[in-house]
């Protein structure tokens, strides 16, 4: 059964995390990989049928942003006790068949998802220079089985009204997808 993410109040501050990054096997904080210009803070897994069906799309959008100065950051926080696919070796593997140039970090504890409210994968904010969420939601409106194409429209629109230096619109779609396998 489907998930949604949360209808939270948009401006709060990223809250700080340090967790392991299985790219680079190293402990990466919040501080030192948030953007001057705008941040991607995504939730994803590797078993998640709605998080397969956009990766390729979330790292085209990667790929097109990252030279604009946009920095992304994948969180997994689901239990890998009950769902080894999504256990640390699992996502570095997932992160390199799929060309992620950005950190993957694993959430063992689970607090950076419960600091953000992240209740399904993908769950995607976007945070403005000052670390302030201004949106909140889908990637696009592609789902498996929909036929919808992956575009990533509501976040390439949301992140060019952010380096336009214009207000994010407050009409924002939740994302839908697998919740998040808690403890």
């Amino acid at each position: 059964m489907a998930a949604e993410s949360k209808n939270i109040q948009l401006g709060f501050t990223a809250p700080g995390f340090r967790l392991k990054d299985v790219t680079s096997d190293r402990i990466r904080t919040l501080d030192e990989m948030k953007s001057a210009k705008a941040t991607v803070i995504m939730f994803i897994c590797n078993h998640c049928p709605y998080v397969k069906h956009v990766v390729n799309g979330i790292v085209k959008l990667a790929d097109d942003y990252l030279p604009r100065g946009v920095s992304f950051i994948a969180v997994n926080s689901n239990d890998v006790e009950k769902y080894p696919e999504d256990s640390p070796e699992k996502m570095m593997e997932f992160a390199r068949a799929h060309g992620f140039r950005f950190p993957y970090l694993f959430d063992e504890t689970q607090e950076a998802a419960r600091a953000y409210d992240a209740a399904c994968t993908p769950d995607f904010y976007v945070f403005n220079r000052e670390m302030k969420c201004v949106y909140h939601g889908q990637m696009d409106n592609a789902r498996p089985g929909n036929n919808a194409e992956v575009t990533g429209s509501d976040l390439r629109a949301a992140l060019d009204h952010i380096l336009a230096g214009r207000e994010v619109p407050a009409d924002q779609k939740v994302s839908i997808g697998c919740s998040i396998k808690r403890k």
